[in-house]
């Protein structure tokens, strides 16, 4: 019913994420665009065939949105961190009615991209952020230059883990993905020209 799409790092600014993708990953991120319904924009790197990365951030010189932003971009704080993961669905519509707590399907379009995200109107999903957002792209998804980064491994981890666990199994088989007891964290391991690394 899903797949892995990509993941979202949060950060202050594009330039305070950029620098962080580089110390973890030894990469520069490539480039990306605005979002005017959520006043925000990021930049994106691929990780192979259909999936990627952003880092997402306000956007300073956007209007601010007469909502909240998703991704809890609105109360973001402290350096830059991986703040959400997305699964990919052919059919957002159906997904919502099973998980609820997924948020409500919002339009968006950057470009010639179009896409359907479920967003809840707080902008905070479930198990903070670990639940993960779902997405439905209604034009083909951003392709990338293969810089040769693979995700290897995404772990998850929440202090309700035993709770986390079962709604995950639910949604996607993906075996790179595994949860854990803990301190809330999301770290993605990732396979480079320079060999493994981690960033969350």
């Amino acid at each position: 019913m899903t797949a892995f799409d990509h993941f979202a790092i949060a950060a202050a600014t594009l330039d305070d994420g950029a620098a962080y993708v580089t110390r973890h990953l030894g990469q520069r991120i490539g480039p990306g665009g605005g979002h005017a319904l959520m006043g925000t924009h990021n930049r994106l790197s691929g990780l192979g065939p259909g999936e990627y990365f952003e880092v997402i951030a306000i956007d300073p010189d956007a209007p601010a949105p007469g909502r909240a932003r998703w991704f809890d971009l609105d109360r973001r704080a402290g350096p830059p961190r991986i703040g959400n993961w997305i699964l990919r669905t052919d059919d957002l519509d159906a997904l919502v009615a099973r998980f609820p707590q997924a948020g409500r399907p919002l339009e968006f379009v950057r470009g010639a991209f179009r896409w359907r995200m479920a967003v809840p109107d707080d902008g905070i999903l479930p198990f903070d952020g670990c639940f993960p957002a779902l997405i439905q792209w209604d034009t083909p998804a951003p392709r990338f230059s293969d810089e040769g980064l693979r995700l290897t491994g995404l772990t998850l981890r929440h202090p309700n883990a035993e709770e986390l666990g079962p709604i995950v199994a639910e949604l996607t088989d993906d075996s790179r993905i595994t949860i854990e007891t803990g301190e809330r964290a999301i770290v993605a391991s990732i396979d480079t020209p320079d060999g493994p690394r981690q960033i969350g």
